[in-house]
């Protein structure tokens, strides 16, 4: 490539900076802080996955090892041992091996987890069954995720082995306890740093949502818009999506979780798109529903405001102290409200609202949490009531109609399906949207497409 030619390429973003090794060690300061006293933390890393033979999935890191660590390999082991004076964070982790290194690329080894990701003490997993149980020796409770089949049978194991050695003057662990519901709840207030990544992915994803639609045109197949969306994620450094691409023409949007993306665009139909890039393991997440011609008709654009009017009500209505509960709350009446004006619904408001008939057309909820994973860990609810927003949080606003192909509806609207998603983290005087640069307005979304 010429000089010249790399100059006609789109510049990448420039990236934010990464979480620092000082963040890492205070979440793990915080989460030993709410442990019962004489315990530890055994949280293993993520595996590698077979693709077929000997090939494997692209890693990707598990969150909450992720969380508190930063470090990125496969096949590590971290403990937390809270007041061990020889350092209170301990991780195994592959083995130095020159012969594997040379296939699959440098490992860090001991030596380098402690020299660049702050861990207090290291070994390689040579030494994992010789020290391990040591570590652990007279810790009363041992905290571990209690969905990970892997983690719990390594936990019984070093129980059993320390019970063994009880004539030595071993101690095992007298208690399990589920340390992801500790860590989950620290992770649903984003830090500042936290924050800046969920922009940046955010503004990764809307750039895609845009190429996409600049692109799309009847004859086009679905899966050439994923491309364009991929395509972009990957320019400004993404590591791909951070979900499976939902790119569904005409009835196809009507399928929630659609993701076969094989058919072709066609004209006068609108196409539904659901993307969104993970940037440094923090997720976006974007919808929108747009003409592949350009130009909503009637019956679409008549559907889409109720659903745009939903939206930005409730995006609007992001703040501290408000609940999931309430906003989707406020969700449902106004599309109930559209559906009756438009005569997809008949009677009373309050009728169809008890008696769930609006859930013929809208059948999730409004929001999720959004960070580390697109559906982001936290309890949505304290002492069985819905718990209110908090700075710091972050969700997503993502009301839909989907409208099916029956007889008794009216056949303009038939096989029609819109949703329209927005990133949103909660500030202290409201909210910040943070996929904000992907038109949502009918005219703004025709303008785009008509000029590109």
């Amino acid at each position: 490539m010429s000089s010249r030619d790399a100059m006609l390429l789109p510049p990448a973003l420039p990236r934010p900076a990464p979480i620092g090794l000082a963040e890492y060690r205070d979440r793990r300061l915080t989460l030993m802080a709410s442990l019962a006293p004489n315990s530890a933390v055994l949280l293993p890393a993520a595996t590698l996955v077979t693709r077929s033979r000997d090939s494997e999935f692209a890693f990707r890191q598990n969150s909450d090892f992720h969380y508190l660590s930063g470090f990125p390999e496969p096949d590590a082991l971290l403990l937390l041992l809270p007041g061990r004076e020889a350092g209170e964070c301990v991780l195994f982790c592959q083995d130095k091996d020159a012969t594997l290194e040379a296939w699959t690329g440098v490992r860090l080894g001991a030596a380098g987890a402690e020299a660049e990701f702050g861990i207090d003490q290291a070994f390689e997993n040579a030494e994992r069954e010789a020290r391990l149980a040591e570590l652990l020796d007279g810790r009363e409770t041992l905290y571990v995720p209690f969905d990970d089949a892997e983690a719990m049978a390594l936990a019984e194991a070093v129980r059993g082995e320390l019970q063994g050695r009880r004539r030595q003057g071993a101690v095992a662990p007298s208690r399990f306890s589920d340390v992801a519901a500790l860590i989950h709840e620290q992770r649903l207030v984003k830090s500042a740093a936290e924050l800046a990544l969920l922009r940046h992915a955010g503004e990764i994803s809307a750039r895609a949502h845009l190429r996409a639609m600049r692109t799309a045109a009847p004859g086009l197949h679905e899966y050439q818009l994923q491309a364009e969306l991929e395509h972009e994620f990957m320019w400004h450094g993404a590591s791909g999506p951070a979900y499976a691409s939902i790119v569904g023409g005409g009835a196809n949007a009507c399928v929630l979780h659609y993701i076969s993306n094989r058919d072709a665009l066609r004209d006068g139909e609108l196409v539904l798109i659901d993307a969104g890039a993970e940037f440094d393991l923090y997720a976006g997440d974007i919808t929108r529903t747009f003409p592949v011609s350009g130009r909503f008709n009637a019956a679409q654009r008549a559907l889409y405001e109720v659903v745009l009017a939903a939206q930005e009500r409730a995006v609007a209505a992001v703040a501290p102290g408000v609940t999931l509960k309430a906003i989707h709350d406020g969700v449902v009446r106004d599309l109930t409200q559209g559906l009756l004006a438009l005569g997809l619904l008949e009677g009373e408001l309050e009728a169809n609202i008890d008696s769930d008939a609006y859930r013929r057309f809208y059948l999730h909820s409004t929001s999720h949490w959004l960070g580390l994973d697109v559906h982001d860990v936290g309890d949505y609810r304290l002492d069985g009531e819905p718990r209110g927003l908090l700075p710091g949080m972050v969700l997503t606003v993502e009301p839909g109609l989907y409208v099916p192909d029956a007889e008794d509806i009216p056949a303009e609207y038939r096989g029609i399906g819109i949703r329209i998603e927005d990133d949103v983290a909660v500030t202290v005087n409201g909210h910040e949207v943070l996929t904000a640069a992907v038109p949502k307005r009918v005219e703004d979304i025709e303008a785009l497409m008509v000029t590109s």
